[in-house]
């Protein structure tokens, strides 16, 4: 008699859900398994985050614009649907902090705002000189407790004081997850820095001691490379293309799923249309609070109630180059909290990325909202656009009004990893192998929140399904 299949649900169709189901798809074809597949989408179509706009010659992101070229999950995904012919790296440039109405050069050397180079720290003006001394104190100060997690705000105090963070390190961190870095996880966000403070117990001379060497410049390779990689398609259409590589009739879009029961060895998951799919086994690449609520009956899940989510907005807006009369040379800046703005960060997009604009036309990407100052994001477009355009023409003389502009709202879609969140992560993830066997989470929630951390967490969920369903 003819094995029965086994079924996995996949909830979630952003990064983490696509790259799941593509990857057990080719799993069950290449080694011919009995396993039908199912990926449930909440809205009308994949790709979650990975959202691009193209028109008049514009490429614009909505969402993620690059992704680190080192994280090579994402290039080998890419290789596998077609798309690696696509990727292009950023172009390299000066990068700015504007503190205090005033733009300054990043300085060289720096990690993740980190000093490794003492001459451009000792001279650059960004820090006052009771600063700068606060700062060398790392060369003396004792390592942290073994093991104890602490937000990076108290992390990097300790060892730097309150001016570098505030001026260099925060604006930098802070906006990679939109959150307060005096409430963020060290171990869950940059565990790597408090590994370098406990081998070397100075920050700075073990940054310095760990920080990659320079390669040698290989031959006609384009010396403004940068460590960035992005689609010059968009990243949308990556998302597009591995969906093309799916069966289409795995897909269920506009879905939601309402709840989820275990019953004897199997899963009922109950949709919002009054349907119900049983599965042996079920990836939840959902957010935190959707993860929760699906599974309401289970009280282990409790804690993701508490999990913060900050809202932030993208606003990019394209010009003509006569638009600019004050051009700055470089590809973007940072913002300090000290300073009186409502923008934290603008990319000078058409200088980051050569693609993404046509010659002769400027196209900027300011980024508001953040951490305890969300409140922007609920403005209408003409709002948000005339502070943005205010905020700017501090630091450009901008003589035009926009071509056009796209205003992308992120509503509570940032998760903010606070202080234990590994822990929390860690207790759920025990009570699921007792409670809840064959059911995996993925997704920006829970262990890291770029695309290529995504990729990384559905490439493991399938391992995971795959020793479940051979176990049991």
């Amino acid at each position: 008699m003819a094995e029965d299949k086994r079924k996995v649900v996949i909830i979630g169709g952003g990064a983490a859900g696509l790259t799941a189901a593509y990857y057990l798809q080719k799993e069950v074809l290449e080694k011919n398994l009995s396993i039908e597949i199912q990926l449930i989408e909440a809205s009308h179509r994949l790709g979650g985050k990975m959202q691009t706009v193209v028109r008049d010659g514009f490429t614009i992101e909505r969402g993620p614009d690059s992704f680190l070229a080192r994280k090579t999950s994402m290039i080998r995904l890419a290789r596998e649907v077609g798309m690696d012919d696509k990727l292009v790296h950023n172009s390299t440039g000066k990068s700015y902090v504007l503190v205090n109405e005033r733009l300054y050069s990043m300085p060289g050397g720096s990690i993740m705002g980190i000093p490794t180079e003492i001459r451009p720290f000792i001279t650059t003006n960004l820090f006052s000189i009771p600063g700068k001394l606060r700062a060398a104190a790392d060369f003396i100060l004792p390592r942290s407790k073994s093991g104890k997690d602490q937000s990076l705000g108290e992390f990097f105090r300790r060892r730097l004081g309150d001016e570098v963070v505030d001026n260099l390190i925060e604006p930098l961190l802070s906006g990679i997850y939109a959150g307060d870095i005096d409430q963020m996880s060290l171990m869950a966000t940059f565990p790597q820095f408090y590994e370098v403070e406990q081998q070397y117990r100075s920050l700075i001379i073990g940054m310095k001691k760990t920080k990659s060497p320079k390669p040698s410049q290989p031959i006609n390779q384009n010396k403004s490379q940068g460590a960035f990689l992005t689609f010059k398609t968009g990243l949308q259409s990556f998302a597009e293309a591995i969906e093309a590589k799916l069966d289409p009739h795995m897909i269920l879009k506009g879905h939601r799923v309402k709840k989820i029961s275990r019953v004897f060895e199997k899963y009922e998951i109950y949709l919002n249309n009054g349907e119900t799919i049983v599965a042996d086994s079920i990836i939840a690449a959902t957010p935190h609070n959707v993860t929760q609520a699906m599974f309401s009956d289970y009280a282990f899940f409790d804690p993701l109630k508490s999990v913060p989510s900050t809202s932030v907005a993208t606003v990019s807006l394209a010009f003509p180059e006569a638009a600019i009369k004050n051009d700055i040379n470089g590809t973007g800046f940072v913002v300090s909290r000290r300073s009186d703005y409502s923008i934290t960060a603008c990319t000078w997009t058409h200088k980051k990325w050569i693609h993404s604009a046509p010659k002769g036309k400027v196209l900027l990407r300011c980024y508001v909202g953040r951490a305890g100052d969300e409140t922007i994001v609920d403005l209408s477009d003409d709002q948000i656009i005339k502070i943005v355009l205010d905020d700017l023409k501090k630091t450009m003389d901008i003589t035009m009004n926009p071509d056009f502009t796209v205003v992308s709202r992120w509503k509570n879609a940032m998760p903010q990893y606070t202080v234990g969140h590994k822990t929390r992560l860690a207790n759920i993830l025990e009570h699921l192998k007792i409670e809840l066997p064959g059911v995996f989470l993925a997704g920006a929630s829970y262990g890291g929140v770029g695309v290529p951390d995504c990729i990384d967490q559905g490439e493991a969920a399938v391992q995971n399904v795959l020793n479940f369903l051979k176990n049991n």
